[in-house]
């Protein structure tokens, strides 16, 4: 039973051992047309010179030394015959090189079944074909499990085949093959030193680059902010100016509501100078996007405050979005800019729920404290729709609150889902 047992699990990790050798960890290479000249080029050249050697040493018997004094006479392949076999041998080897990136272990068992089919007198046709191919099989091939089965056994074969006789390298040659790595590795470090620096130079660039549109994104959306407190201002110096005029016009019939009204024209003033202050330590914007101020056509309208946020949550929930409303301590009218800035945090966090967290759940918070107010936006995390954003809402946020000495705190929850708090400070009367 142990041994059926074994056998079974032995068949079963071959099985698996097979199947994760035809899954390639990645896509296969495909080669730029220089690599294809180049592999082409390489062949060529062994080719030439292998083929050079066979033809040149056809019939020829070398003595080795083995051993001190002792002299082994091997014979080369002789006759047309033996010409023709050591051609195609080296023919075959170097000419399947072209194709070593495209198809390195295809290459490498061909090359290797060249390499144990060539006489060991000649070794010389096929053996530099084989250690460039088992390069290649280790750089280029796609299928590493079968690569790591394949490098060993081709290498083992080739070694303990016959008598495992490797070429000798004639010693006008030594100082080539010495040269060469070493002209091969200064170039190569060469060119690593050199894409290094420009990959250097392209992440500073784009640094910079990042830096500079995070830095307009700021002054675009400062921009945008104080052309929203402007229209705030606007409305408050409109209603004055109503007002106003109403007075002047019932001072003599009417004392008592001409006096209610210049109380609500120095109730407005106060207002819009409290949001002026605001307004001009805000104006930092350049020239060019003073050109898109648009307060010559804007209406005369307040902007949203939070006796807005029942309708803004209800446009939230038609979109299938639950979203709760709490609101603690006793609400009390805040500055008209400052209101605006609350709403645009609950429409921000919302809007990113909506877009980021499918499914999910909101809940919103206003908390009137003593000396502060306090706005929070939160969900439950869900499915993830359209791609990240910019962060450019939450930069405008930040902006916003920093006019009244506010904080945006974001981040997500370890409960699973997103928060969104603003902190603003409330000047007491």
């Amino acid at each position: 039973m142990n041994v059926r047992t074994t056998l079974v699990r032995l068949r079963r990790a071959a099985r698996e051992a097979v199947r994760d050798a035809r899954i390639p960890s990645g896509p296969p290479l495909r080669p730029t047309r220089r690599a294809w000249q180049f592999d082409v080029l390489v062949a060529l050249a062994l080719g030439i010179a292998t083929v050079h050697y066979g033809i040149d040493n056809v019939g020829n018997v070398v003595l080795r030394e083995v051993a001190p004094g002792v002299e082994v006479a091997v014979p080369r392949p002789s006759g047309p015959g033996g010409l023709a076999f050591m051609v195609t041998l080296a023919a075959v080897a170097s000419g399947a090189l072209a194709l070593r990136r495209r198809y390195p272990l295809a290459v490498l068992c061909v090359v290797t079944a060249a390499t144990l089919a060539t006489p060991h007198s000649v070794m010389r046709l096929t053996f530099y074909a084989f250690v460039i191919a088992v390069y290649s099989a280790a750089v280029y091939s796609p299928y590493r499990t079968a690569t790591l089965a394949a490098l060993p056994v081709s290498v083992l074969l080739v070694g303990t085949s016959g008598n495992s006789v490797t070429p000798i390298v004639p010693n006008e040659y030594i100082a080539l093959l010495i040269l060469v790595p070493m002209a091969g590795a200064a170039i190569g470090l060469r060119t690593w030193k050199l894409r290094t620096d420009e990959g250097r130079t392209r992440l500073s660039a784009l640094e910079r680059e990042q830096a500079e549109v995070l830095r307009r994104a700021v002054e675009r959306e400062r921009a945008r902010i104080a052309r929203e407190l402007h229209d705030v201002v606007t409305h408050n110096v409109s209603v004055m100016v109503i007002q106003a005029g109403a007075a002047r016009k019932i001072m003599e019939t009417s004392p008592e509501l001409a006096g209610e009204a210049l109380l609500a024209v120095e109730a407005g003033g106060r207002a819009a100078m409290t949001e002026l202050r605001h307004v001009m330590g805000l104006l930092t914007m350049d020239d060019r996007d003073e050109g898109t101020d648009t307060d010559s056509g804007a209406e005369l309208a307040p902007q949203p405050g939070l006796d807005q946020l029942e309708v803004l949550i209800g446009r939230v929930r038609d979109t299938g979005l639950r979203v709760d409303l709490t609101v603690t301590g006793p609400p009390r009218p805040l500055p008209p800019g400052l209101e605006l800035a609350a709403y645009r945090v609950v429409q921000e966090g919302l809007t990113n729920t909506v877009k980021h967290a499918s499914g999910a759940t909101a809940a919103v918070t206003v908390d009137y404290g003593p000396h502060r107010l306090r706005v929070e936006v939160t969900d439950t995390g869900g499915h993830p729709g359209a791609g990240p954003g910019s962060g450019r809402g939450l930069i405008g946020l930040r902006e916003r609150l920093a006019v009244y000495d506010g904080t945006l705190n974001t981040g997500r929850r370890l409960t699973g889902g997103y928060r969104v708090e603003a902190l603003i400070p409330l000047e007491i009367p």
